[in-house]
């Protein structure tokens, strides 16, 4: 899962540093890689593998001008993570258009056969986006209108529901202004915001309402399903309902991806964790099980684990020091790269473990490395016993819609019971939130209605169009990009 941001500011100003302020603040989705597009008379770019520290210099910022920029932070699930993956992608000609998005299109490689393979275009890259990208042009190209115009957005937003499948935000500028859009059933999150300063008003479409937050932008609203966005030089934001799915977000953004201080789709994401925290203690206290403490796993875990402890009684305690220098191991690469950091950054406090029985709370359980990992950590601290808990549900199937959540044999859960499972890892006791608790908490934290994708959980994807080819295609990418 990846982030971007996208500003149109007024006049002759400089895009550059709100949206190196956005990509700061979504670092937390990709640490593979970041780049950025301006626009002034021409399209200007910086883009690099690594964090946006290590990618970004005074020099870039001294070329990179113009009121127009998208940014994008990635993480890798299509491709290999090579440099020519690296978003945003644009094109000079026969339209000048540039292009970020996050998610993933499940039907690329077909994409790849057909619709490209027929028109002898060779893409230059791995990454899904290059497809969107195209299918976005052509359209455009077709119409042969200059200055681009909303109708024109929406027509090319229609073209690309109508053949790109699977899940994802897109943000983009043109020599004409700024578009967005949201897949048809609303997978992936996109906020709008504005803000209004004495040069004029600044518009900003991101990922996270966080990035809105750090750069100084008051949010307006999420975009619907479906639903694409067009700013212009007259400068007022049109919306144009182009999709007609239900809404079906991905639940695992409140669950781990989203920073807590983001609100996505009316939902507090600090609030859902919360709530989620109050309810697997609940069903810990009813396991029969004492504990003397609970330890979260930093950092997605400590907002569950206060409200945890707070339930059972507990205290709450920071018995891992985490290196911030270490990145998100869900998120590396490969397998050896995960395993290789979880020891460097995870560090016990011995006091915290030493002769007592710990509830270790972890937003989630993948393939079980990280959790083997602090079970052994713990077990080496002296702990009594290591009850291991997990404020989601089992996570059983493959992410389709742009989180690495690996090949269908790599869950750890998969096929075992709870029992197996904390044999597996080590652990004297494994609990996990329940679909319908993990569902009801997310909605009292905002949105009541909301309904979710949860096919990490359940296998049923809310697309309707995955086939077993689709499910080969990606998982053969990435096996791939685990070995690479």
């Amino acid at each position: 899962m990846c982030g971007f941001i996208s500003i149109f500011g007024p006049g002759d100003s400089d895009a550059i540093h709100d949206v190196l302020s956005g990509l700061l603040a979504i670092q937390h989705r990709g640490q593979d890689a970041a780049g950025i597009v301006t626009f002034k008379d021409r399209f200007q770019a910086k883009k690099g593998l690594g964090l946006v520290r290590e990618v970004f210099q005074e020099k870039h910022l001294q070329r990179l001008h113009g009121p127009l920029a998208v940014g994008h932070v990635r993480y890798p699930t299509v491709g290999l993570g090579e440099d020519t993956d690296v978003q945003p992608f644009w094109l000079d000609y026969p339209v000048g258009v540039a292009m970020a998005h996050n998610g993933n299109v499940t039907n690329f490689h077909e994409l790849k056969r057909t619709y490209f393979g027929q028109r002898q275009i060779r893409l230059a890259s791995n990454c899904d986006l290059e497809a969107v990208l195209y299918v976005f042009a052509d359209s455009l190209m077709r119409r042969g209108v200059k200055p681009i115009t909303a109708d024109d957005a929406a027509a090319a937003t229609k073209e690309v529901f109508d053949r790109v499948k699977g899940a994802y935000s897109v943000v983009g500028i043109t020599a004409d202004g700024m578009y967005a859009f949201r897949d048809p059933y609303g997978i992936k999150p996109i906020i709008f915001g504005k803000k209004v300063t004495p040069e004029g008003t600044w518009y900003a479409c991101a990922s996270e309402s966080v990035v809105l937050d750090v750069a100084g932008y008051e949010k307006v609203r999420d975009l619907a399903a479906g639903e694409m966005l067009w700013i212009g030089q007259d400068r007022v934001p049109q919306f144009r309902q182009v999709g007609d799915k239900p809404h079906r977000p991905c639940i695992f953004e409140y669950i781990y991806f989203s920073r807590p201080d983001s609100f996505l789709d009316e939902t507090s994401v600090y609030e859902a964790r919360m709530e989620l925290g109050r309810r697997l203690g609940r069903a810990f206290a009813e396991t029969g099980h004492t504990a003397d403490v609970v330890i979260p796993v930093p950092e997605s875990a400590k907002t569950a684990g206060q409200t945890m402890a707070e339930v059972l009684g507990l205290p709450c305690r920071e018995g891992f020091v985490k290196n911030r220098y270490i990145g998100r191991t869900f998120i590396m690469p490969n397998d050896k790269a995960r395993q290789d950091s979880i020891r460097a950054k995870l560090n016990p406090i011995r006091a915290e473990f030493e002769g007592k029985n710990v509830i270790i709370l972890d937003d989630s359980i993948v393939r079980g490395n990280t959790s083997r990992q602090i079970v052994k950590i713990a077990r080496q601290m002296g702990a009594a016993k290591v009850f291991l808990a997990s404020y989601s549900p089992p996570l059983l199937f493959p992410c389709l819609y742009g989180i690495d959540m690996s090949t269908k044999r790599e869950f750890v859960a998969r096929d075992r019971t709870n029992k197996e499972i904390a044999a597996e890892l080590g652990a004297d006791y494994v609990i996990y939130q329940t679909i319908e608790e993990m569902v009801d908490a997310v909605r009292t934290a905002g949105n009541g209605k909301l309904e979710f994708c949860k096919a990490c959980f359940e296998g049923v994807y809310p697309t309707g169009d995955i086939t077993e080819g689709m499910i080969h295609d990606i998982e053969v990418d990435r096996m791939a990009a685990s070995k690479s």
